[in-house]
């Protein structure tokens, strides 16, 4: 008798009902859900990963979703802090994102952070759950981020390695081109808005491929503007956003700490209507 799930591929459309009951997010704050404000959520944010359980959770019975990521955590307190955790909630999907923060710190080695999120990865696919692994995005598009595009690039393929070595989903933010402009992300420029966390959830659905009615939305054509205003703009953001990031970063401190996970516990997922 065929597998059922043969079928579940990102390449075959797939009819049967999707297998999970548990998901449980470990990351940092783009699992998290930062960006995308959400007052009626845990946390006070939605993300990509409550909107893919929502879906989940309208499907089948029974579905229950933790997310234990905290924003500003490096791979290495991820790993400490995050993986144990996660495993003994017994999930049967996993997603994990993690090793962003490192890579956009100058001197950092992606090998190096590739080779602690197969040490995480190693961990997590002996639970026998079906994992998600990400790439990340190509920074190309965005002044701020470009110098480190070649660095993502090189861990993206370790990425990739892993998980054809422990048999993950890879959700591909790398190849998610329509992201890859600035109406997809908050004023903060680092964190996708509302917008970005809703072409990831789709992408992600579609790398598990899950059924679902999300539909592609159309962010407003940009205000014109004239260079003197988008100078000014590039000083507000710099105030505001940019110096408190460094200072932190020269100050070891982190956004995250004394931040809590907002769902430590799998529980119900509200589908909204």
């Amino acid at each position: 008798m065929t597998d059922p799930e043969a079928s579940r591929t990102p390449y075959v459309p797939n009819e049967n009902v999707h297998p999970w009951r548990r998901f449980v997010a470990v990351g940092d704050s783009f699992t998290e859900g930062i960006g995308d404000p959400e007052p009626s959520a845990p946390g006070g944010n939605r993300g990509w990963a409550d909107r893919v359980a929502e879906v989940l959770a309208a499907q089948v019975d029974d579905f229950a979703y933790a997310n234990l990521a905290v924003r500003g955590k490096l791979i290495a307190q991820i790993a400490d802090e995050q993986i144990e955790p996660a495993i003994a909630l017994q999930p049967d999907l996993l997603s994990i994102c993690a090793g962003g923060n490192d890579v956009i710190r100058p001197g950092t080695d992606p090998d190096d952070i590739a080779a602690q999120l197969d040490d995480a990865v190693t961990r997590l696919s002996r639970t026998g759950a079906a994992v998600v692994l990400f790439t990340g995005i190509d920074t190309g598009f965005t002044p701020v981020f470009r110098p480190f595009r070649g660095k993502v690039a090189i861990y993206n393929e370790n990425v990739r390695a892993i998980a054809e070595r422990h048999d993950c989903i890879v959700a591909d933010q790398w190849g998610l081109k329509i992201i890859q402009d600035a109406r997809f992300f908050a004023d903060d420029r680092l964190h996708l808005n509302a917008l970005g966390h809703h072409e990831v959830a789709r992408m992600v659905l579609r790398a598990l491929n899950v059924p679902n009615d999300l539909q592609e939305m159309q962010p407003d054509d940009p205000a014109p503007t004239s260079w003197r205003e988008a100078r000014a703009g590039d000083l507000v953001w710099a105030r505001t956003h940019l110096v408190p990031w460094v200072l932190r970063r020269l100050r070891h401190q982190s956004s995250g700490d004394h931040v809590e996970a907002k769902r430590p516990d799998p529980s119900p997922v509200n589908v909204p209507d």
